[in-house]
């Protein structure tokens, strides 16, 4: 689709999962759509490989793919996981989620953010009332009292209703509209690798809290595993040097030999951690979605999910607008959407920051409750189901 105009209901800066959701999801409501992206995605990629950036996507995640017609060609290359068993290093505190405890087929999928990205841009792609612009750069913006001009790097200008900034943590869109966020350093970095093990993984999410941090292993659909291993970044930094013999040793210890020894190991790769928040969410004609919003702690997984819960409800108060024939760039719209997630977001960093505190702390009167509530919750099936249902979105 070309638009002559350069004139559009929606433009949304920045082409990640969240950004392609959000397009998606109003390309398929007949809004006018620019995806505004600074590099074109790499679609083809070794057989054998397997991204880093892999995704605990929940089942709220997936019925927003599925209502946007993306999940058929992501299914195939997910990895379900059925079961999570969560245990503490520092003692006996051991919980087992299962999805038969619900009656449902599974908990979740985990699966690479490449195999998302590119069914999510093959739906885009589809859709006449979307145009993805790459390169496209927003150099800055204007908001004027119907519409957003916004004004990209090589000189073009694109006029909109509403500007939506879905360029991540570092956003332009968030910065320049002077918006200011509160952020917090962990002290802790993410090692990220694929392994593979002795014993098959039985389509189970594991994860283990050690004093330095926690470590998860996540079922991939290829048979392997793909770890997440938060720690101090001194002790980041030590695992990253080891060669792959030591490192295999070293995490088939720290995992407690469950799945048996780690037998193999590939590019390993340092993230470092982080907590923001966004003090605003919308301004004049401006939304933020996903990490421009909000990053938390990624012992629970849920950071791509909650920013996909934006684009689903963004896309939502847009369209009610839009029936009720209401300016869907107008702050009292805006509104709507920001009640609708900061409260769910903050209450899922305060969350995760809790248990962060909790299980970090080697304080015996701390370690004795950590390991009393992981073992209470799990004789208490409604709460343990209370948990589940929640944290799958459902």
């Amino acid at each position: 689709m070309t638009n002559a105009d350069n004139e559009y209901d929606v433009v949304i800066a920045g082409g990640g999962l969240v950004g392609l959701s959000l397009a998606a999801a109003l390309g398929k409501a007949d809004f006018s759509v620019a995806v505004l992206e600074a590099r074109e995605p790499v679609r083809d990629w070794p057989a054998d490989s397997v991204d880093l950036r892999v995704y605990a996507i929940t089942r709220a995640s997936q019925r927003l793919f599925e209502s946007v017609g993306a999940w058929s060609a992501i299914e195939p290359h997910a990895g379900p996981f059925r079961d999570m068993r969560v245990w503490d290093a520092g003692g006996t505190g051991d919980i087992h989620f299962s999805s038969a405890d619900l009656g449902e087929p599974y908990l979740g999928h985990i699966i690479e953010s490449r195999v998302i990205e590119t069914a999510l841009l093959d739906v885009v792609d589809s859709l006449p009332a979307v145009q993805r612009l790459c390169p496209a750069v927003v150099q800055g913006f204007e908001s004027g009292d119907e519409q957003q001009t916004v004004e990209l790097e090589d000189g073009r200008r694109l006029t909109a209703k509403l500007l939506v900034g879905a360029d991540g943590k570092a956003s332009r869109i968030r910065d320049q509209t002077g918006i200011k966020v509160r952020a917090a350093d962990y002290g802790q970095q993410a090692l990220v690798a694929v392994v593979s093990t002795g014993r098959p993984h039985e389509e189970t999410a594991w994860q283990r809290f050690l004093p330095t941090g926690p470590l998860a292993f996540l079922p991939l659909a290829d048979g392997r595993s793909s770890i997440v291993w938060s720690a101090t970044s001194h002790e980041a930094e030590r695992l990253l040097a080891l060669d792959e013999t030591e490192f295999c040793a070293e995490l088939t210890r720290a995992f407690d030999r469950r799945l048996g020894e780690v037998t193999g190991c590939g590019e390993r790769v340092l993230f470092p951690l982080r907590r923001q928040h966004a003090e605003r969410y919308i301004a004049p004609r401006i939304a933020l979605v996903g990490d421009a919003s909000h990053v938390i702690h990624p012992l629970a997984g849920q950071g791509v999910n909650l920013g996909l819960k934006d684009a689903g409800e963004l896309a939502a108060t847009l369209s009610d607008a839009r029936a009720r024939e209401r300016d869907i760039g107008s702050m009292p719209v805006l509104r709507r959407y920001e009640r609708a997630r900061r409260g769910d977001n903050a209450a899922m960093m305060l969350a995760m920051d809790g248990f962060k505190h909790l299980f970090g702390s080697r304080i015996p009167p701390l370690r004795w409750m950590r390991n009393a509530g992981l073992n209470l919750v799990d004789a208490a099936p409604l709460v343990k189901n209370q948990i589940m249902r929640s944290a799958m979105g459902l």
